[in-house]
């Protein structure tokens, strides 16, 4: 991990967004104080969203709103 000062950020963004593109974190202070940190995304791969879509699924088929909450739904329909 790297810290860096604001302005220094500011100076180098183009230099700081590649390093963070390959991986490595960067911490941005303001008078030696923290207060950002910018990290990599992570990224979903196909298996993953698929799997998390079969999950939703399942739980839509096994939780149904009901009762009261049916009655809210309903509510805001109209």
């Amino acid at each position: 991990m790297v810290t860096v000062g604001a302005r220094e950020a500011q100076a180098h963004w183009a230099t700081l967004l590649d390093r963070v593109a390959d991986g490595e974190r960067v911490v941005i202070t303001r008078r030696g104080v923290p207060v950002a940190e910018l990290s990599p995304v992570s990224r979903f791969d196909a298996a993953q969203a698929n799997d998390l879509a079969a999950w939703f699924r399942a739980f839509r088929a096994t939780h149904r709103a009901g009762g009261e909450v049916r009655e809210w739904i309903e509510e805001g329909r109209e």
